[in-house]
């Protein structure tokens, strides 16, 4: 992992970014080559040519990135990968298409174009097999020794089922005297010696401190400086869910944690980068769905009665209370006894229209008048409801610190959870929320934006 801008990101995704770049560049250059860089009617000029192979690699990177191609997912199986290849390049053979149409000199035309998206298709498809077989070579991964077998080590254990352990050999887990273990016991390294010891028997390149007990001699204060001074890196585990699962585990925190943790700030120029990223990004996508926001509104007045646009008190930055706009997707009577409800799944207060718009996140749209009164950012925690906020403070521990930010639209949690209706689900989004208030900056926002796309797309999430 490397942390770039804040957040972690894998080498590996890293690395397959750069050399598809560099496929799909120079299969347009190939292309031009072959057919022409001028080829067809009303092209343009010399400038136009050379910048084309420029043009078509970034709109490819953005689009196969846009079917998950950047993400776990992808990894699943073939299946899921010729799935996502072929919606891909079928989205990019329409989109150089209509672009040839349009702009001929920085577009391919006919036969370069299908040469072009022949060439890459195959060659992302090679590149992903290869990149599979890597990924899961052993001697590639980093060695990882794991102290301590409680039940915070046995959440390694689950992350790894999880498939979130990308680039990690797991090596084993070292038992810290304790007499109840939590992981499986054909884990659990029986070695003996001094703990760098062990670690240069198995190659240990990383030691995970997972040890909720430190004082009293708990915590081999001794033996880890001495790995630490051999080259062994020691990390702790909330640090090392961080890295590895883009979250901040509430089980493995404490507050002196989150005081002397690096990140949590902001400062005034971020705010202000941030200010009119919101109003540039909300002012354009206003003018885009514009249309579509205005049918939504007359398929919602054709389809049940009450209002459009349904508003409701939330909780904003500091906790200061705001009224947020979204289209209706219940019935009116949705809460008629006046109790506020959790949303539900396949919840029969939703209308025919909103179930649709809530798939789609259509509903969400309004909520961009929010931003432009400074009361939302695009990015950044959901709001919640005061009722609920109330209930959460004091059931889950750091809950308010979610409030040192502007809410936003769309955010870390709503990208990587699935839609929240109970407290259980508002403890696992609160943990990918925290992680975004430590690391938050205008690249992570850019990546949830990119994400939030795909989400949209494929209707993941919603309720």
């Amino acid at each position: 992992m490397i942390r770039f801008f804040r957040h972690y990101v894998p080498v590996s995704i890293l690395l397959l970014v750069a050399l598809e770049f560099a496929l799909f560049f120079f299969a347009s250059q190939y292309a031009a080559r072959q057919f022409g860089p001028l080829a067809g009617p009303g092209t343009g000029t010399e400038l136009a040519a050379l910048l084309r192979p420029w043009l078509f690699a970034s709109v490819m990177t953005l689009i196969i990135s846009l079917f998950g191609l950047y993400d776990g997912e992808w990894t699943r199986g073939l299946r899921s990968l010729l799935m996502r290849v072929g919606g891909g390049f079928a989205l990019a053979l329409l989109v150089f298409a209509t672009g040839a149409q349009l702009v001929p000199g920085l577009f391919a035309r006919e036969e370069e174009l299908l040469v072009v998206i022949l060439i890459s298709g195959l060659g992302v498809l090679a590149t992903r097999l290869a990149f599979l077989q890597w990924d899961s070579a052993e001697s590639f991964k980093k060695r990882v020794l794991v102290l301590g077998t409680g039940s915070r080590a046995a959440k390694i254990e689950e992350m790894i089922a999880r498939g979130q352990a990308q680039g990690l050999n797991i090596v084993g887990y070292l038992p810290m005297g304790g007499t109840h273990h939590y992981v499986p016991h054909d884990r659990i390294l029986d070695d003996s010696g001094s703990l760098l010891e062990i670690a240069q028997r198995h190659g240990i390149e990383e030691i995970v401190v997972a040890i909720r007990e430190r004082r009293g001699g708990g915590l081999p204060i001794a033996e880890l400086l001495e790995c630490k001074l051999a080259g062994v890196r020691i990390i702790d585990l909330p640090s090392f869910f961080e890295r590895q699962t883009g979250i901040l585990p509430l089980e493995s925190m404490n507050a002196s944690w989150l005081i002397f943790a690096e990140g949590f700030y902001s400062g005034t120029a971020r705010d202000v980068v941030k200010r009119a990223f919101d109003l540039t990004v909300s002012a354009v996508l206003l003018l885009i769905t514009l249309p579509l926001m205005l049918l939504t509104a007359l398929a919602i007045k054709l389809d049940s009665p009450g209002p459009v646009f349904y508003t409701q008190q939330r909780v904003g930055q500091f906790g200061r209370i705001f009224t947020i706009y979204k289209f209706r997707s219940m019935r009116a009577d949705a809460e008629r006894d006046g109790q506020p409800q959790w949303a539900r799944v396949n919840d029969d207060r939703t209308t025919r229209v909103g179930r649709f718009i809530r798939r789609t996140r259509i509903d969400e749209l309004p909520q961009m008048i929010n931003v432009f009164l400074g009361q939302m950012s695009f990015v950044g925690p959901r709001p919640e409801r005061p009722f609920f906020v109330q209930e959460l403070s004091a059931q889950v521990p750091y809950y308010n610190a979610r409030h040192s930010l502007k809410p936003g639209i769309t955010g870390w949690a709503q990208v990587r959870y699935h839609y929240g209706g109970s407290v259980e689900d508002a403890i696992g989004k609160l943990q990918y929320d925290l992680y975004y208030v430590k690391n938050h900056s205008l690249f992570l926002d850019l990546m949830i934006l990119l994400m939030t796309v795909q989400v949209m797309v494929s209707g993941k999430g919603a309720r």
